[in-house]
């Protein structure tokens, strides 16, 4: 039987590790400064700074892996007022793509402190997961969610360990492991970060910001890459490709986070249809969590196996079992096109989403090993291995 514990996320200090959840802004709004002193008073110019570090960090490495030394050190009242002076810079940046970032290396950051206290201070995680909206209860195997809460953080997570059935069910509770319990909040605290941007602030507030942070600003839209669709694969025959292709493309030039399992998808496809190393990169650019050594680290995997021949593209049946056919249309895209039933996607003979492209008029290619490898870098055999591009 499950142990449900009172959440204990009550003191400042803990506020400050988890700053996005409802009621820290009230619980040190003693401490807080007008907003009109966060700009530009000199009392609060660390917290500032702090706050350029945040923004900053996530733009250089989405993952959230990176230790935040002078954030680790700062004391609660700071570590939140830096957090509140990221949303506003992120709020006036010239694209939502340093936002989503943020979104990702922010939600990473708390997920790894949630996984470290899941054994010990069940309290803790329990307490986070309740006010995120979505209540967990400890048990001896790790943490249960109620099935309707599973779904809902499960959903932007396509890695085939979180589909319903490789779970534990019963009661209508969904049990996990205490790391895929830590991941499915990371997911939750994803998207309350990314639907929390751009936070409400009026016309002059704006312009004084874009005024005194206009450097930053600057260096900001130069570190965070181009969207997808500014490069690359708009060289090739992008419009034979199949619906679940274009929605995959769709989602990365949105911003949206794709699963290891469709970038995957998109890199061997990208490869069969003959486009070039550095143009299989650069289709990943407008990835929340885009890493540029990572993912060529994983495209060349995926592209330099057998000689350069590459790993075949998932067959049309796994697709849809993944989640990622849109044969039936797809009801959130802007083009008519891409709303509509395609019927090719019905012919029996369809196997493959590179058989679309040819039946279309598209050439998909048998890439020999030194074609294959132009523009690839030299193998890095001690990089972790992974199943997608990151």
């Amino acid at each position: 039987m499950a142990v449900r514990r009172a959440p204990a996320v009550t003191d400042r200090d803990l506020w400050a590790q988890y700053p996005f959840l409802p009621g820290a802004e009230a619980l040190i709004a003693e401490y807080s400064p007008s907003l009109g002193e966060l700009l530009d008073a000199p009392a609060y110019a660390r917290a500032r700074e702090l706050g350029r570090i945040r923004v900053r960090a996530a733009a250089d490495d989405p993952t959230g892996t990176a230790a935040l030394g002078e954030l680790d050190r700062a004391d609660p009242d700071l570590r939140f007022l830096s957090f509140m002076y990221a949303r506003l810079l992120l709020s006036v940046a010239s694209t939502s793509a340093p936002g989503r970032r943020w979104a990702v290396a922010e939600a990473r950051r708390a997920a790894d402190r949630l996984e470290s206290v899941a054994d010990r201070q069940p309290e803790e995680f329990v307490g986070v997961s309740r006010l995120l909206g979505f209540p967990a209860a400890s048990t001896p195997g790790g943490y249960e969610f109620s099935l309707p809460d599973f779904l809902r953080l499960a959903a932007g997570l396509r890695e085939p360990e979180f589909r319903l059935v490789h779970q534990r069910l019963a009661r209508g509770l969904v049990e996990v492991s205490t790391d895929r319990a830590a991941r499915l909040l990371q997911e939750g605290i994803r998207v309350r970060l990314t639907t929390s941007l751009p936070a409400e602030i009026g016309p002059e507030v704006r312009n004084r910001l874009e005024a005194l942070e206009a450097e930053f600003l600057r260096d900001l839209a130069q570190r965070v890459p181009l969207p997808a669709q500014r490069r690359g694969v708009m060289v090739l025959r992008a419009e034979y490709f199949p619906p679940c292709i274009r929605k995959m493309r769709r989602m990365l030039e949105g911003g949206e986070n794709l699963a290891h399992s469709g970038r995957f998808a998109l890199a061997a496809f990208l490869h069969r249809v003959g486009a070039s190393f550095d143009t299989i990169v650069d289709s990943y650019r407008g990835a929340p969590d885009f890493d540029e050594s990572i993912s060529r680290y994983q495209i060349e995997h995926i592209t330099q196996r057998d000689g350069g021949r590459g790993y075949d593209p998932p067959t049309c049946e796994t697709l849809r079992s993944q989640g990622f056919c849109f044969r039936e249309g797809d009801p959130t895209a802007s083009r008519a096109e891409d709303r509509a039933r395609d019927p090719r996607c019905f012919d029996p003979s369809l196997v493959r989403p590179t058989q679309y492209y040819r039946l279309k008029g598209g050439a998909a290619v048998e890439r020999p090993a030194a074609e294959a490898a132009a523009g690839a870098p030299p193998p890095a055999a001690t990089r972790p291995r992974s199943d997608g591009p990151g």
